[in-house]
């Protein structure tokens, strides 16, 4: 049986922790297929509909790490007639889903706001759920000019 030094084990320990951080920034962004089976999960394959959603990005993004994003949907907010849920996914983080916002007809208004990451120029695609079932989407692309997920 072989023994290892303290400092085997550590230069053991620190190669493998380089390779773990040189797989884990190489690893693949997102597809625009990966983001749209997100979506399809979502929706559960239901058609979605154009309008209704106002989504406020920058165009252009100079860092990608912290980029302010609003998210409005017009609904009258009462019994009949709300909004459920707010889902956003991009077609090229690592992971395309970003974040899920739910209402209820008590919440007042569907408005969301908050900074989300991206890796690169990339789609930020928003898809709303009525309380009856509908859906609605709006898409705006941003363009990176430094890496966010990605460094």
């Amino acid at each position: 049986m072989q023994t290892m030094s303290r400092r085997e084990v550590l230069m053991l320990a620190s190669g493998g922790a380089t390779a773990l951080v040189i797989l884990g920034e190489s690893s693949a962004l997102a597809t625009p297929a990966e983001a749209d089976a997100e979506i399809a999960k979502f929706t559960n394959g239901k058609t979605m509909e154009q309008g209704k959603i106002t989504v406020e990005l920058p165009e252009i993004a100079e860092n990608g790490n912290t980029i302010p994003l609003l998210i409005t949907v017009d609904s009258p907010m009462t019994a009949e007639d709300y909004v459920s849920e707010v889902f956003v996914v991009t077609d090229g983080n690592p992971r395309p889903r970003v974040v899920t916002f739910h209402f209820t007809a008590m919440s007042g208004r569907a408005l969301a706001a908050t900074r989300i990451r991206l890796a690169s120029t990339e789609n930020v695609i928003v898809v709303a759920k009525t309380g009856d079932g509908r859906f609605f989407t709006a898409q705006k692309q941003v363009k990176v000019t430094i890496g966010g997920c990605g460094g």
